[in-house]
């Protein structure tokens, strides 16, 4: 059963443990106070929340400084704050809060996946730090000598073994440019360059690589395919905005925004962000193909089935993250939506390549046109806005995080529009002779061999840690969260959708750091339910018994 979920619809080193250290601490008659998690390994907090500061008119960059100083010695990173963190992003939410986005650095070098989210409240009180720093960087000492290896021969190195890997050349979309970074891992840190693969031939693959900038050596390498990046961006065409009808995969009626002038109509769709654009691989492996176009605006052909489903749930997707979470586009700025349709021959997946979507139309057996599913669009289109917030690393915890949240959102996406919804996972698309079966089951991923409990959790490394098959830990909470039931004998009293979506939608964006693991992700969903509704409120204490229920503390 495990099996499937490798070969299909990539929806396509042991996990860290955490822990809670439950106490609160506080200062006599400060007010404040705070509750901390760590991790079991590294012994290093990534997760603090609480009363953190008094009310302060200080800007919230010095109100996080002054903690971080403060907790110098809880964090054990190297140097002052001001020399060890860079503020990223800075931002306003609608509830008042002033977020920071912080990296990590060491030397003025990025260190990979240490990103740190801090939260200050209308009233200049820090609530939460989220995310894990690496600690005591000034003690490893790997990191005393800087970069032998020059930046040519560390990309050559990670192509000649991803090369080996694939058996042949493949052909990148872009140039692989490397980033010098601090890579930690198991407790070392060495100063190593980071490079991106992003090819769809031979077979699709955006592969990750580090290596060790003082020897030559590969430290890690994994397929990210999921892990977007803003593409360079298409042209319009010129014409009028119209609207265009048509027949999907499934032969069900819609309608949709076009583009037409004199030569027809294109699968345009100006009225969204910055487009969504649709193409033809015309079952070629090149991207993006030819721009849709139709002699009448009317799709109603077979072969436009998969055309118009693209066209049409990528405009609902956006839709929904712009309706609810007041969200434009993945990016947040209006990015481009760009879907390739009848990509290859019998091709059993359906991926964001880094740059735009891409649909196989399925071998008929297995799959058919995998646009047909608007949960699979749904789940495609939020590891996009995964990696544009919460940025989860593709592997082990964090990637089955990622997953996750693409199996939640594409079900929540499903249930907004009323699209035949359920709480599984491609059933629309999956081995259309066999009725009543998904890819995955959130309602019980046992069904699919996934496991529904953190005690069963797969600690290998095939499937980049068990990313796909973990996800059912998160999967059965949300589950559970949105419908209530009891678990492994605990009852959680369900609060919807809509409120489950606003939890994870704000855990997502606002507090899941690269490295989360899933007890950082339980302390980062209380503590936006908390912020959402109050911390006595019953959404609260049935987010705390969602996660409990699949052993998660």
């Amino acid at each position: 059963m495990k099996k499937k979920k490798l070969v299909s619809l990539s929806l396509a080193a042991t996990m860290a443990l955490s822990a809670t250290i439950a106490p609160v601490y506080a200062a006599p008659g400060s007010g404040i106070s705070e509750k901390i998690h760590v991790n079991e390994n590294s012994k290093a907090p990534n997760f603090i929340s609480g009363k953190l500061s008094a009310p302060s008119k200080k800007a919230a960059k010095e109100i996080v400084f002054d903690f971080l100083a403060q907790k110098q010695g809880v964090y054990k990173f190297s140097n002052d704050p001001f020399s060890s963190f860079k503020v990223v992003k800075e931002s306003k939410d609608e509830l008042g809060f002033t977020q920071l986005k912080l990296q990590q650095i060491y030397k003025g070098v990025p260190v990979f996946g240490a990103v740190v989210t801090a939260h200050v409240n209308k009233e200049g009180v820090l609530t939460a730090v989220s995310g894990e720093v690496a600690p005591e960087l000034d003690k490893k000492a790997a990191l005393k000598e800087g970069s032998k290896v020059k930046r040519a021969d560390a990309v050559a190195t990670a192509a000649k073994d991803l090369e080996s890997k694939l058996g042949e050349t493949p052909e990148l979309e872009h140039e692989a440019t490397p980033e010098f970074v601090v890579y930690t891992r198991d407790g070392e840190a060495k100063f190593a360059y980071a490079v991106e693969f992003e090819f769809l031939y031979p077979s699709p693959g955006n592969y990750q690589y580090f290596v060790d900038a003082q020897t030559g050596e590969i430290l890690n390498s994994y397929n990210q395919i999921h892990e977007a990046k803003p593409s360079e961006g298409v042209t319009s065409p010129t014409g009028t905005n119209t609207v265009g009808t048509g027949k999907g995969v499934l032969g069900d009626s819609k309608s949709f925004n076009t583009v037409t002038n004199s030569n027809g109509s294109y699968l345009v769709d100006r009225t969204r962000g910055n487009g969504i654009f649709t193409y033809d691989a015309k079952n070629r492996t090149r991207t993006p193909g030819t721009l849709w176009l139709d002699a009448d605006n009317v799709y109603n052909a077979a072969y436009d089935g998969a055309a118009v489903d693209a066209h049409a749930y990528a405009a609902q997707t956006y839709d929904y993250y712009k309706d609810v979470h007041a969200r434009n586009s993945y990016d947040g700025n209006g990015a481009q939506l760009i879907s390739t349709v009848h990509y290859g021959r019998n091709y059993n997946n359906a991926f964001w390549s880094g740059s735009q979507m891409v649909y196989g139309d399925g071998d008929g057996s297995t799959f058919i046109p995998l646009s047909g599913a608007l949960d699979v669009i749904a789940h495609e289109l939020t590891h996009a806005v995964t990696d544009t917030t919460a940025d989860l690393i593709y592997q082990n915890e964090s990637g089955a995080i990622n997953e996750s949240m693409s199996d939640i959102f594409g079900t929540l996406v499903e249930y907004h529009f009323n699209n035949n919804p359920d709480w599984q996972i491609g059933e629309d698309i999956y081995t259309p002779s066999t009725a009543g079966d998904a890819l995955r089951s959130m309602a019980d991923p046992t069904e699919s061999g996934d496991p529904d409990h953190y005690s069963n959790r797969y600690i290998g490394t095939s499937d980049n840690g068990g990313v796909h098959w973990n996800s059912g830990i998160s999967n059965k909470a949300a589950y559970l969260l949105s419908n209530g039931g009891t678990h492994y004998g605990v009852s959680v009293a369900g609060i919807g959708n809509d409120k489950t979506g606003k939890i994870f939608y704000r855990t997502l964006t606002q507090y899941l750091t690269p490295n989360s693991t899933f007890s950082q992700y339980r302390a980062a969903s209380v503590q936006a339910a908390t912020d959402l509704y109050g911390a006595s409120s019953a959404e609260v204490t049935s987010v705390k018994a969602a996660f409990s229920a699949v052993g998660v503390n």
